[in-house]
């Protein structure tokens, strides 16, 4: 089974930037994608940024489009989420996650399925 652990959370300023990790064990390509999601203290989890493993294609939600980028090394054991331009809104326990929702920008969907989910890493963007 594939084990998910996040780092790099921390405090920022707004207009700062943060790059997240997730480093994985066990082979992520086992499923279609794999993926950023945060949940916001009071709302619902959502979708962040996903990296295809059939053709390395990436997808943002569009709030996060022009600011955030998805990336992972050429091992593909570590994936990270770099992060500019925060804002408060990015506040949020942000999860790393394998997914098999489907193609394209299906894994940005929370349907899933998700078989392994990381515990989390806490970004605070405040003044």
């Amino acid at each position: 089974q594939v084990r998910l652990v996040e780092s790099g959370g921390t405090s920022v300023q707004p207009g700062g930037s943060l790059t997240l990790s997730c480093a994985a064990s066990g082979n992520t390509l086992d499923y279609y994608a794999i993926g950023w999601f945060r949940q916001a203290p009071g709302e619902k989890r959502e979708g962040v940024a996903c990296i295809s493993n059939a053709d390395d294609s990436t997808h943002y939600r569009n709030s996060v489009k022009g600011r955030f980028t998805v990336s992972r090394d050429n091992a593909k054991t570590t994936v990270y989420l770099h992060m500019t331009n925060l804002k408060p809104e990015d506040t949020a326990v942000y999860y790393c996650a394998v997914t098999d929702a489907g193609y394209g920008v299906r894994c940005l969907s929370m349907d899933g399925p998700f078989p392994s989910w990381g515990r989390g890493t806490q970004v605070t963007v405040s003044s």
